[in-house]
């Protein structure tokens, strides 16, 4: 060992493969990073500003759309930095700080998306009981205990990785740095990294991915209890937009994190990581303001306030 080097950086090989087309892929990922933030940032403003949004499904939305907006900036900028660089590197230091907030953001992401299904539970099978379930006290704590989870997660995988010795190669095939890829450049043991990595993906992922589908199966059974046409159709409604991002969310992360090791090559691996990373997040508030009436008016009256506040100043 004392005669090995150390890695002190990374070299990233996602879309090595096509070295021509780096403008391209900066374009194109420079478009879907502006259009996530302004989807996202739109969507806090609207649930702000608009009195109609002021309910616990929004509060929950608006936590959404700032989570996204942290999720893709931890991985696009230092992207579009690295297509410009012949050698796309990130420092060591880099590498475990893109780690602790990526982890992050995915696990609150995770826990969130389970809380606010539990939110839609409680308004279409337990409506009369709604204000107390769901009262700001209960949402705080929702929102603050997806927080707390995906951070106490990301500590425990950041320290674990901080005792890694890495040895070389220092080459990662991919555009991030992550969790599994960092394990596979280890030379020492990483036992107790991989064990606990399994329990994470029980708890944070899995658990939370169970609890919203159950969550859904007793929301669809009491919508086709509902007597009338119009009032199935009313309540689906409610939790359509959350419904399509979860399927989207959970399963481009299940396709992500447990593709077979072999037999996918370097393109497929980043374009299946590109939609759970990049993609969903942008996604998310097209999602919502399509398929959301009280969105897409509160977006409607944002923007036209924003017009009319710039013909007073010009």
């Amino acid at each position: 060992m004392s005669n090995q080097t150390y890695v002190t950086e990374f070299i990233f090989l996602g879309f090595s493969n096509h070295s021509n087309l780096q403008g391209v892929f900066f374009l194109v990922f420079l478009v879907i990073y502006l259009t996530t933030l302004l989807g996202n940032v739109l969507i806090i403003m609207a649930t702000r500003v608009s009195p109609a949004l002021h309910t616990p499904m929004y509060y929950f939305l608006s936590n959404l759309s700032f989570l996204d907006i942290c999720y893709t900036s931890t991985t696009i900028p230092v992207m579009l930095v690295n297509f410009f660089r012949e050698k796309k590197t990130i420092s060591y230091e880099g590498c475990l700080s893109q780690i602790f907030f990526f982890v992050t953001c995915a696990g609150v992401e995770c826990v969130l998306l389970a809380a606010m299904a539990y939110d839609r539970y409680v308004a279409i099978c337990c409506p009369l009981q709604y204000p107390v379930l769901m009262s700001v006290k209960v949402c705080v704590c929702l929102v603050t205990g997806s927080w707390l989870c995906g951070l106490v997660n990301s500590v425990t995988h950041t320290g674990l990785a901080a005792t890694l010795t890495l040895c070389g190669p220092n080459e990662i095939s991919h555009f991030l740095c992550d969790i599994p890829l960092l394990l596979k450049l280890s030379c020492s043991d990483t036992s107790v990294n991989e064990s606990v990595l399994h329990v994470a993906s029980a708890t944070i992922g899995l658990s939370p991915c169970l609890f919203t589908a159950g969550s859904y199966v007793l929301i669809i059974s009491a919508i086709l209890r509902i007597p009338s046409a119009q009032g199935r159709s009313k309540a689906f409604s409610t939790c359509a937009s959350h419904l399509t991002v979860v399927v989207i969310y959970f399963g481009t992360a299940n396709f992500n994190y447990d593709k077979p090791s072999e037999g996918y090559s370097l393109d497929m691996d980043i374009l299946v990581s590109v939609l759970f990373c990049v993609v969903t997040p942008m996604l998310n508030p097209i999602i919502y303001s399509l398929r959301n009436n009280e969105v897409k008016s509160a977006l409607e009256k944002l923007i036209r306030n924003c017009e009319f506040s710039s013909d007073i100043s010009s």
